[in-house]
């Protein structure tokens, strides 16, 4: 197999058994999706998680793509006729994508630079005699080379110049050298274009900016890239060009002769004109590359929280999308999230209908026996939250604020008209706040995670990467819950192991067309779902109240054999096995290891069996902001206040504390000890408790002070 070769190196790059990486690319390369291979093929890989998965899976590709490059490079030099032994062996055995190019370079097809004229000319014999630096006259030398084309013995030596400059470029030991000076001391510089002071204040932290590059963080740097796309800003990388030339001319300069001088010169010449650009160029890809990679991880895991923030189930619950002059639109939603009832109400200005708007909202939830109301936390979100506090209704009624990131991109979306073809966008919009209060993950995934509002310079990264990262999060979130293969909406179950927008929905035209699912086998009657794909997706999919009690849990349905084993051994059934503590406490697990059954597989049925289905993620819980804090004025440094983290990056946490504006609580103070990484504190929709250090009212700048979580 062709991931044969590289399964050494990923297993030495990642600290991995090469055993583990084998196992895990044959799986890969079988079809085996990644949350499938990480929760039932345990035995297999050595226990490696979503993360350590997708690495593997990551390296293989890049290491496949260098391959390509390199059979691309062995056969362009070939064809030139000037591969040697020695050359093909270090191509062979060279996997870093700069070293594969520095060694490619002196033999990659030419176009006519400065020294390739010259070569025309006949000047690279004067060019070799000089680079040997003998002690003779350097004018003498190159008088022969003065006619034809070459008018003069300075225009000769500067040919040859030339020629050695371009030598000292291709220069394997002049490249690596060059590169660790800028790996060790590169400054990354912007400065603001000129007459752009206007256009650009929102970068005026980067209008006169140097930082060395290796320690920059990634959302400065993005920040810099983004300026200088804009126009406001220039942007250089560049180390300490005395130390790189100096260190050049260790190499290539013997001597104090003037031939030495002339290659002194050429060296000069070579890293100002070739050499700096080139690496700079390298070095910008590099760090961008770096920082992309960073600016995606942090958005992934904050889409990863954000899709696994506790849900509050199934509950009968009214919706609002808050408004001023359009009013705030109502719904009622049943248990399962159907749409009852619609109709708006006006209770802020400038219409100011307060007590007919409280009298409709107490029939309401009478109405409809609301239990629950969801309220979305943009404009007027505040107001209309301590407005439905002040209702008194017939029952207790929990009231949440919910976050309405990306809901104005479903309701407009094709998603919303399908499913709600016969109401506007508004309507819409208050149906996917009130459901996200429900299932956050069910709704969400109709939305395009970068529509979420949880990440930072998203349109700025390598959207190739970006899409696939979130991609993968949302695929391992929805299998990592589970799915209910009854009620799961097409855009649910298309995340689901092995399934995809087609089959998902074939199985949604197969449950209208045939009723609920009544066992997990039936899957193999829906249109195109083969056997291997029903092995990656059954162990996801939850069937309620069906034949086998095991298609409502995460045992996969080739495990039933052994749990059917274990409830004979036991002198009971299957049913009576589930949620039975003492029995499966009794278990020998050890009796049913044999062939590709091992103690992790056996350990996760049976803590499955003893809380079947279970719902990984943590209980919703009701959050106030202070009533007296409606605006960025109400602030005062030293005020102490709750609040809720909306996002957090690489730099601190943004956190809502019930104003427009969130407040910033830098990576310096969330604690009183040094914090490498925001998300080792804090997690996205976290309850927190603040204190208010500075407020910039002009500038909307709010700096806060984690004092606790709640």
């Amino acid at each position: 197999m062709m991931q044969e070769p590289f399964t050494p190196l990923i297993a030495s790059a990642l600290h991995l058994a090469e055993k583990q990486v084998h196992n895990a690319l044959r799986l890969l390369a079988d079809g085996a999706t990644i949350p499938f291979i990480s929760r039932y093929r345990k035995e297999m890989t050595g226990g490696l998680d979503e993360v350590q998965l997708a690495e593997v899976e990551e390296m293989h590709g890049r290491l496949c793509e260098l391959q390509k490059r390199k059979d691309t490079i062995v056969k362009t030099i070939e064809e030139a006729g000037k591969m040697t032994p020695e050359l093909r062996q270090r191509i062979a055995g060279c996997w870093n994508a700069a070293e594969l190019e520095d060694l490619y370079l002196p033999y990659k097809p030419r176009r006519r630079t400065r020294a390739e004229m010259a070569r025309e000319k006949g000047l690279e014999p004067l060019a070799k005699m000089l680079m040997k630096q003998s002690p003779a006259d350097v004018e003498r030398m190159a008088q022969p080379f003065a006619r034809g084309e070459v008018g003069s013995v300075d225009e000769a030596l500067k040919g040859a110049r030339d020629i050695m400059a371009e030598w000292v470029s291709e220069s394997e030991a002049a490249r690596q050298a060059v590169r660790g000076i800028f790996a060790r001391e590169a400054v990354i510089s912007s400065r603001m274009v000129r007459g752009k002071e206007a256009d650009g204040q929102k970068y005026r932290d980067y209008f006169e900016a140097d930082e060395r590059l290796s320690r920059i963080s990634s959302h400065r740097l993005l920040a810099m890239r983004r300026g200088e796309a804009e126009g406001v800003l220039r942007v250089a990388i560049s180390p300490d060009d005395e130390h790189c030339t100096a260190r050049l001319k260790r190499i290539f300069v013997r001597g104090q002769g003037a031939s030495s001088h002339e290659v002194a010169q050429a060296v000069d010449d070579a890293y100002k004109r070739l050499l700096k650009p080139s690496i700079e160029t390298e070095f910008a890809a590099a760090s961008k590359q770096q920082a992309d990679a960073e600016a995606i991880r942090v958005f992934a895991d904050n889409l990863r929280q954000l899709l696994l923030a506790p849900p509050l189930g199934q509950r009968r619950v009214l919706a609002i999308d808050p408004g001023y002059r359009t009013g705030c639109k109502v719904v009622c939603l049943d248990a399962q999230g159907n749409l009852l009832h619609n109709e708006t109400l006006y209770p802020h200005p400038p219409q100011g209908e307060r007590q007919p708007a409280m009298r409709k909202l107490q029939k309401l939830v009478e109405a409809y026996d609301i239990q629950a109301i969801a309220i979305g936390n943009g404009t007027a979100g505040r107001e209309t939250e301590q407005f439905v506090q002040s209702v008194r209704f017939d029952r207790p009624v929990q009231v949440f604020v919910v976050s309405e990131q990306g809901a104005s991109v479903y309701s407009a979306s094709k998603t919303a008209r399908d499913e709600f073809p016969d109401y506007d966008v508004t309507v819409r919009g208050a149906v996917s706040i009130g459901r996200r209060l429900m299932d956050p993950l069910a709704e969400l995934v109709k939305i395009d995670p970068k529509s979420i509002g949880v990440g930072q310079y998203q349109h700025d990264v390598d959207q190739a990467q970006l899409k696939k990262a979130l991609d993968h999060t949302v695929e391992n979130a929805v299998n990592r819950v589970g799915v209910n293969l009854n009620t799961a909406s097409k855009h649910l179950l298309m995340y689901v192991s092995g399934l995809g927008p087609q089959l998902a929905q074939n199985i949604v035209d197969y449950r209208a067309a045939n009723g609920a699912f009544t066992d997990r086998r039936q899957l193999l009657k829906v249109p195109k779902m083969g056997v291997k794909t029903f092995e990656q997706c059954a162990g996801f999919l939850r069937i309620e109240g069906g034949r086998q009690p095991l298609d409502n849990s995460a045992v996969h349905p080739e495990s039933y054999p052994i749990v059917e084993a274990m409830a004979r051994d036991l002198h009971t059934d299957v049913a009576r096995l589930i949620g039975n503590g003492e029995l499966l406490r009794s278990i020998d697990l050890q009796r049913y290891v044999g062939g590709a059954v091992g103690l992790p597989t056996l350990t996760d049925i049976v803590q499955e069996l003893e809380k079947p289905g279970r719902d990984p993620r943590s209980t919703i819980q009701v959050f106030e902001f202070d009533p007296q804090v409606k605006t960025i004025a109400d602030l005062r440094p030293g005020m102490e206040l709750p609040g809720i983290v909306t996002n957090v990056t690489n730099f601190g946490a943004f956190t809502d504390i019930g104003i427009k504006e969130n407040g910033l609580i830098h990576i310096s103070q969330l604690a009183d000890r040094y914090v490498s990484n925001p998300a080792e504190v804090v997690s996205l929709h976290q309850h927190v408790r603040v204190r208010v250090l500075e407020v910039d009212c002009e500038r909307k700048r709010i700096q806060l002070k984690l004092l606790g979580k709640e």
